[in-house]
This record gives C-alpha cells, sequence and structure tokens, in this order.
C-alpha cells in the first residue's frame, strides 16, 4: 500500500477545532444534536446496512462525511475498534463541534474531527480504507465533485457507501414539507431532483452514473424503506422545526405569525399519517455501496 497522508495529527478529539466562517446549517445544530435519540431509532437499519456496505474492519481507518452530531461516528468507532482511525467531517462548525464532545463524552480515542465541505475535502492521498456519508451528499450542488474527491481520498480498492433520500413519490413527508414552505415563503415551486435538494440523488439511474463517472466499480444502489415512527404529528414538527436546515431557512426570513401558519398546516396535512399507535411518516432511503477503482476515474460521458 502507497504511504498515506496524515489527516490526524492535528483533529484529535481532544483538540479546539479551528474557527471556520459560520453556515446555514449551524441553526440546525442543537435540533439535530437534541433529537439524536429519535434520529438514531429511524435510521438504525439504514445505518447498519450502509456501514455493512462499507466492509468495516477491525484496524480500518474510515472518513466520515457530513457526519453530523457524530451518531454514526460512534458506530464506525465500534466497528473498527481502538486500533482503527475515523475521521468525521462535517460543513458546520457547530454541529462539528457536537460531535466531538459527544466523542470525547463516549471515550473514544480513535477518532479527530475536521470542518469541510463535503464538494471540498482536499484529502486526496490519505489512502482511507472507506468512506461513508449518511445524508449529505444530496444537498451537494456538485456531487461528481464531492465524489471525485472522496475517491481521491480512499486507497484503490477501498469502500464508499452513503445514504440518500430516493424519489418524491416514496418521501411524501419530504414532499408537503418542502411544498408548503415553499408556498408560505412565496417561493415557486422546485424541482425535486434540483441540485443540492433533499432529493436531488433520488432520480432512477443517477447515482450509479456518478458512481461510474467517478471511477468507482462494483457500484450498487438499492432502496430500503426507513419510516420514521414518533409518538405524534407534533414531536415530528418540532424535529423539523429545530433540525431540518432547507425548511428552516426557507420560514427563516418569515414573521413570525407567518411561520406559525406554515408550520399549522404542515401539521394538518401530515396528520394524515397517524395510526393509533402513533405518527409514521413514509421515507425510502437509496443504500449506495462501490469500490475504489485503482485507475484514473474516467472522463463524464
Amino acid at each position: 500500500m502507497s504511504a498515506s497522508v496524515n489527516v490526524f495529527e492535528s483533529t484529535s478529539v481532544g483538540a479546539a477545532l479551528a474557527e471556520p466562517p459560520p453556515h446555514p446549517w449551524d441553526d440546525a445544530a442543537q435540533g439535530w444534536n437534541h433529537h439524536t435519540t429519535a434520529i438514531r431509532t429511524w435510521l438504525h437499519d439504514a445505518t447498519a446496512a450502509m456501514l455493512d456496505a462499507a466492509q468495516l474492519t477491525p484496524g480500518a481507518r474510515v472518513l466520515d462525511i457530513a457526519a453530523g452530531a457524530g451518531d454514526q461516528t460512534l458506530d464506525i468507532a465500534q466497528r473498527i475498534g481502538p486500533g482503527g482511525a475515523v475521521l468525521a467531517t462535517d460543513i458546520s462548525p457547530r454541529i462539528l463541534a457536537l460531535a466531538q464532545a459527544r466523542l470525547r463524552a463516549a471515550g473514544i480515542t480513535c477518532a479527530a474531527t475536521r470542518a469541510a465541505d463535503a464538494q471540498a475535502l482536499d484529502l486526496a492521498g490519505a489512502n482511507f480504507d472507506a468512506a461513508v456519508c449518511r445524508l449529505g451528499l444530496m444537498f451537494c450542488t456538485s456531487p461528481l465533485q464531492a465524489l471525485q474527491g472522496i475517491h481521491a481520498a480512499l486507497r484503490p480498492g477501498g469502500r464508499f457507501s452513503a445514504l440518500v433520500f430516493s424519489q418524491p413519490q416514496a418521501n411524501p413527508c419530504l414532499v408537503i414539507l418542502a411544498r408548503t414552505a415553499q408556498r408560505h415563503a412565496g417561493l415557486p415551486d422546485r424541482n425535486p431532483y434540483e441540485p443540492g435538494s433533499l432529493m436531488s440523488l433520488g432520480q432512477p439511474g443517477v447515482m450509479p452514473r456518478l458512481l461510474h463517472q467517478t471511477g468507482f466499480t462494483d457500484i450498487a444502489v438499492q432502496p430500503m424503506a426507513a419510516p420514521f415512527v414518533l409518538p405524534s404529528v407534533q414531536h415530528y414538527i418540532d424535529f423539523v422545526r429545530s433540525s431540518a436546515s432547507p425548511v428552516m431557512q426557507m420560514l427563516k426570513a418569515l414573521p413570525a405569525a407567518a411561520q406559525a401558519a406554515a408550520w399549522d398546516e404542515m401539521r394538518a396535512q401530515l396528520q394524515v399519517f397517524s395510526t393509533p399507535q402513533g405518527w409514521a411518516g413514509p421515507n425510502e432511503l437509496l443504500i449506495c455501496s462501490a469500490t475504489a477503482g485503482i485507475n484514473e476515474p474516467p472522463s463524464p460521458t
């Protein structure tokens, strides 16, 4: 194996983070952290499938892209053990600081953190054994650029796996949230596959094409149901109001009364997914996995 660029020396969990500029996702950091237990339950099976697809082994060096508050980073650390190493990156300095605190509190010694845009990782030659990205890749306005950076950070034969939302008809809650927020904010309806949006990578065939263009092989993309089960629709609204940055940003400039009207309408529409046992919002994810090629990635076709 070729020599690896050391990306862990100055980014250990115990070290202070550099102070990058603030990012809109900072507004959702505390909410995402507060709802970690609900998110962990919601994504438990999907996260396990993503990590299985990454083929993590004890002692592996793993890159966790868009790590958020560090929930899946803990799972990675448990799989690779103290002899491995995981670098958690996120575009939001505030949410990454929460991940750092969570890892430190858990006594994790094999983890490091670094603030980084997924489209500008700057980790070429790091020779990671695996890279994962849970519900982050779809927010990239240039996912091909992000995948190229991920490919460059992997050793030849390294594994990549990701979770992204699939198409709109399988994610009605996301459609309700987006369309209602857009209407109340006076924004035109957006193409659900618009780059950087929640379901931008859900269009059939898009992820396999992007992975192939990047130079990955052994490509697999499979749908997986991931219903969000909560005690009530109000619990879901509370989660979205504090954690879902795209919706939060659309409504942020509205007066308080106008924001309240938008949330009330969302709640009324989402009530359709209430059951005698609680609220169960349908969601479908795509589990995407591939192997880093040995040769230079092919030119886009």
